[in-house]
């Protein structure tokens, strides 16, 4: 705790703590050098509850907005892929809007696979195509510092075939980035790409994943081109999720 100064309170060299000397009524001086250290010691400690300075004081989760739900599909926005010439897959399908959720004191997760197919695929077209969505509510921890690290991460990842681009994206969230996949033989039968997003304690990630075979008669879509798809989709998926 810091040092109040009392010495304005009597005379110079007076020991701190000790009754001025001389009239009677200087004990009164002491008093409220004992009353200004007691405001000032208050403060201090309401200053340092408020910014979490004592151990064990934690900062209140800022989860702006954002509500845990048990099915993450129900307001991720598919519309921009089927906008796109995809249509979701029939629900007899063996992994046909899967989803999943926890929730706990400390972490909420929530997640959400959907399969796609081109609305245009005959039936001797193979493709695999699927939008995978996350969500988690950090309540006791800030994910801002590791946030932007954890997707550069990716750019140290290369093989023979092929390599990571990381940009930032404006326009969601507090940051967000945009993770694509890049083959250097200048394939066009697939595309793979990430978008993360923060807001507040809120993270977010929406994954889409395409492959069309070489003897398909669709075509796959860029990684410019799924990028957009998944913007169009996070915008509008993250204001659902605050409904």
């Amino acid at each position: 705790m810091p040092s109040v100064p009392l010495g304005g309170y009597g005379p110079v060299g007076t020991p701190p703590g000790a009754p001025p000397t001389g009239s009677g009524g200087g004990g009164k001086g002491w008093l409220w050098g004992l009353g200004g250290a007691v405001v000032a010691s208050a403060v201090w400690a309401g200053a340092l509850f408020a910014t979490g300075g004592f151990d064990g004081d934690e900062a209140k989760a800022d989860l702006a907005g954002y509500r845990y739900m048990t099915n993450l599909c129900n307001p991720t926005d598919a519309q921009p892929f089927e906008d796109s010439g995809y249509r979701q897959k029939d629900d007899s399908g063996s992994t046909s809007n899967q989803h999943s959720s926890s929730e706990s004191p400390t972490l909420d997760t929530m997640t959400c696979n959907i399969d796609f197919e081109p609305s245009d695929a005959v039936s001797n077209d193979y493709s695999s195509v699927w939008l995978y969505t996350s969500a988690s509510l950090h309540k006791k921890t800030n994910p801002e510092p590791e946030f932007e690290a954890q997707y550069r991460a990716y750019e140290n990842q290369e093989t023979s075939s092929y390599s990571y681009k990381v940009s930032p994206v404006d326009g969601l969230g507090d940051e967000a980035y945009v993770v694509r996949q890049q083959t250097k033989s200048g394939s066009t039968t697939g595309a793979y790409v990430i978008l993360a997003v923060r807001d507040g304690w809120m993270t977010y990630q929406s994954t889409w994943s395409e492959y069309v075979s070489s003897s398909s008669s669709t075509k796959a879509k860029t990684p410019d081109e799924a990028t957009e798809m998944l913007k169009k989709s996070a915008k509008a998926t993250l204001e659902k999720m605050k409904e």
